[in-house]
């Protein structure tokens, strides 16, 4: 919507809160006003009609209560009392139904008008807009109250992006936008986003010096604001993004380590006393990088603690002394593949910042002749083409006719697709849109200013391919197999015992659960 209606003033902002209300979607407002702002449609209002002077602020279409009111006192001669008992009938429309009683008494009024006699069309139309308000329609000062919000995060979200994504990040759960959406914009707005570790992290998020400039690294789809960005902030992600890692493990650690990192595992264990099924979690989350150790190592590290377990905080050994222990020594396991990692960083943090699931899929993507979310701007209107990428948000609004709108995100930015009745009523389509972790969509693309979308013709759901990067398959030219395994061999003869083939399925498992399901609205 905010592309289409391209606010300019602070009352455009309180229009875009109105207008995405169900009550002018349900009343037919919305079109009609985008149209008239955008010019495609003209409006001006004619000397001395009072209706017209009642709604030239929203272009003849009315958005708000007030207006309602005001069209039924100055259109139809309502008394102000009778306005109100008007008010009170669209608030209450569900239990009382009383709305429907002052239909005949409005559009008689407004025929009958002295000044401006108007049709009985022409007052059918207006009625019927005024009973869209009936679905949530709401008071102009409630839309300018939101709308002053809108505003102030805006504002937030254009120069100092790292402290508005920080917030977000702390305040989650919070709705619509998960912490892996809210991180992805951050990084595409040149916000340098940390790792989760145990040197460096606090409880929540934090902002620290980064590295570099934010808008230095600016994605090339936001260079326009460039000049606006302030900040040079990096967001250090906290120890509470590691998934089921208690707070008061959390607390204890950043309260033990104060001014002195820890150098080992066993070193984090023995000033913490944080039990060893923490100390896994944090391993899984690779949250032991700044001791120069990777996931695989520091879960190894862990291990080698359950044989000694209680025995180094037994009283006989315990003494006042602070604790020396060695630093962590590599292990020299076999590292994972990049795919693996980031399905690990999925399954333990809920996003990844070493990359996206999807870019280890293009080559075989490419094939396919699927295109990047980030060129749909480049492709002509009415052309027919294939996006895939993670089901990020499935949507059925109440007032969009069973119409389904489905968010996808491949590595380079995210599609939006409009999936219409008749596709999602095909039993199989219908299974594959709502079981798919990862989709691809066939379809027309349409655009509207700068709004695009595909409109969905096939689905196919690419969640087993997905699930390979769990347990290693070479796409192309990218390698993404088992850490302790290569490319070796034609395909089909790498033979595997029933243990490796049990490890291949769990592994599967996990990455199914670890991936994006999509978040649903109603």
């Amino acid at each position: 919507m905010l592309p289409r209606l391209k606010p300019i003033r602070f009352y455009d902002l309180v229009i875009e809160v109105a207008i995405v209300r169900p009550g002018p979607i349900q009343g037919g407002m919305v079109h009609p006003y985008l149209k008239r702002r955008d010019g495609t449609e003209k409006w001006t209002p004619r000397p001395g009609d009072e209706l017209d002077e009642v709604l030239k602020e929203t272009k003849g279409i009315p958005l708000f209560q007030e207006q309602a009111m005001q069209m039924a006192i100055k259109g139809a001669g309502f008394s102000p009392g009778e306005a109100d008992q008007l008010r009170r009938a669209m608030a209450a429309w569900r239990r009382t139904g009383k709305i429907a009683i002052f239909k005949s008494r409005f559009i008689e009024g407004m025929m009958n008008n002295p000044n401006q006699h108007y049709s009985r069309e022409f007052a059918e139309q207006c009625f019927s807009q005024i009973e869209g308000f009936a679905e949530y329609g709401f008071p102009e000062s409630h839309a300018a109250s939101f709308a002053l919000l809108v505003y102030a995060s805006c504002w937030l979200k254009c120069h100092y992006p790292d402290v508005f994504a920080c917030a977000l990040l702390n305040s989650q759960p919070m709705g619509f936008y998960a912490p892996s959406q809210i991180v992805r914009d951050a990084i595409e707005h040149g916000v340098e986003i940390l790792d989760a570790d145990v040197n460096l992290s606090d409880l929540e998020s934090v902002l620290e010096a980064g590295s570099r400039k934010v808008r230095d690294a600016i994605w090339a789809r936001h260079a326009e604001m460039t000049d606006d960005i302030l900040s040079n902030k990096a967001i250090r992600l906290g120890l509470n993004f590691v998934e089921g890692l208690p707070e008061a493990d959390i607390n204890r650690i950043v309260a033990r380590r104060g001014a002195k990192p820890y150098n080992s595992v066993r070193d984090l264990w023995l000033r913490t006393g944080v039990p060893i099924a923490s100390l896994e979690k944090l391993a899984r989350a690779d949250a032991f990088a700044s001791m120069g150790i990777n996931r695989r190592e520091a879960l190894w590290a862990v291990k080698g603690l359950i044989g000694a377990h209680g025995a180094d905080t037994l009283p006989l050994f315990r003494t006042s002394a602070p604790v020396t222990t060695a630093k962590e020594e590599p292990a020299g396991l076999p590292l994972m593949g990049p795919g693996e990692e980031v399905i690990h960083d999925y399954a333990t943090l809920s996003l990844s910042l070493k990359g996206h699931p999807v870019q280890f899929l293009r080559p075989m993507l490419m094939e396919r002749g699927t295109t990047r979310a980030a060129n749909l701007h480049t492709v002509t209107p009415g052309h027919r083409i294939e996006v895939a990428g993670l089901v990020l948000v499935r949507q059925r609004p109440g007032t969009a006719s069973g119409v389904i709108f489905v968010t996808l995100e491949d590595e380079t930015g995210v599609a939006n697709i409009v999936v219409w009745p008749k596709l999602f009523e095909n039993d199989e389509m219908r299974k594959t849109l709502l079981s798919s972790r990862m989709l691809a969509v066939r379809g027309q693309l349409q655009k509207e200013g700068l709004v695009i979308h595909i409109i969905a013709e096939d689905m196919v759901d690419l969640t087993p391919h997905l699930l390979d990067l769990s347990h290693g398959k070479d796409f192309g030219d990218r390698i993404v197999a088992r850490a302790d395994e290569g490319k070796t061999g034609p395909p089909g003869t790498q033979s595997r015992d029933r243990n490796a083939i049990r490890e291949v399925e769990m592994a599967r498992r996990r990455a199914y659960g670890a991936m994006p399901k999509g978040r649903n609205f109603h």
